[in-house]
């Protein structure tokens, strides 16, 4: 009885060293076959010894899996109402499951950021070209087929939960403090990696189901100013002629006037001394020498 159950440990213990030699890359290698049940059908529910089965699992498992595609666009808008354009693209994306999830603004440009049901982003784009007092002027889509990441992230994950699953296992059979501490030692490095194929998976999944519009609004060019008329006829000769004799009118009046203070201020006692030479100078000369 002893030696047996001394055997069953060194088993264990043998499964458990080559789980860790193997780490992630091991993972695929860690499923087994499907166990079959009466009736021809595996433990997984995927028919067991039906030719019909064989066939399924010959094909390639991207092509049994509807294509993931991660879609985004770029649109470019010009329009007179900046932000108003702004909340009628939010509340157009409202209306189909979408959401704002970043947002700049300025009076004269704005940008958003919007995430939209992947299905619903076409009719999305038609929308937002027939945007009342709005015009495109640019637009962009882009597509990616992300099928065979989520297809081998997922294969991954089957595996990984697997692998846990059997060190989980052999845990529950561990008998002594050493094997407990080994197995939750390799149990927690397999769970953080199952973490992380996790928040892969569900990243995919989230970019797949929502995709990703950027809408740029300008504000729209004033229309120019109308050109004059052009006068050339007698009457519009003779309305410049008067402006421009009005002008110079005004502007010698405003040099008469800048100069009068001095004029005063200067003039009345130059012309005083003036005059009072002539005076003198008259009175000079009617007098006669004498001889």
């Amino acid at each position: 009885m002893g030696a047996r159950v001394g055997v069953a440990l060194a088993t264990a213990l043998i499964v458990l060293t080559g789980c860790g030699a193997g780490g992630t890359s091991s993972g695929a290698a860690d499923v087994a076959a499907p166990a079959q049940v009466p009736g021809g059908v595996a433990e997984n529910g995927e028919p067991g010894g039906v030719p019909g089965g064989a066939a399924k699992e010959d094909r390639p498992a991207a092509e049994q899996t509807a294509r993931q595609l991660v879609r985004s666009a770029t649109v470019e808008l010009v329009a007179a109402d900046v932000g108003g354009t702004v909340t009628r693209l939010k509340d157009l994306v409202a209306l189909r499951g979408g959401y704002s999830s970043q947002e700049n603004a300025t009076p004269t440009r704005a940008s958003v950021t919007l995430r939209v049901p992947g299905e619903q982003l076409d009719g999305v784009l038609r929308s937002v070209g027939e945007l009342d007092g709005a015009e495109v002027v640019r637009r962009e889509v882009r597509t990616e087929d992300v099928t065979e990441q989520v297809v081998d992230v997922e294969a991954r994950l089957a595996n990984q939960r697997a692998s846990v699953d059997r060190v989980r296992a052999l845990l529950e059979r561990a008998s002594s403090t050493s094997e407990i501490t080994d197995i939750e030692e390799e149990l927690t490095g397999r769970l953080a990696e199952l973490e992380s194929l996790q928040r892969r998976h569900d990243v995919l999944k989230g970019q797949v189901a929502m995709a990703t519009l950027t809408v740029t609004v300008g504000e729209r060019p004033g229309e120019p100013a109308p050109p004059e008329p052009d006068d050339q006829d007698f009457l519009g000769a003779f309305t410049g002629g008067w402006r421009a004799l009005v002008d110079g009118v005004g502007l010698l009046l405003v040099v008469v006037g800048a100069v009068l203070p001095f004029a005063l201020v200067l003039g009345l006692p130059g012309a005083a001394a003036y005059l009072w030479w002539r005076r003198r100078k008259t009175a000079l000369t009617g007098v006669s020498l004498p001889k």
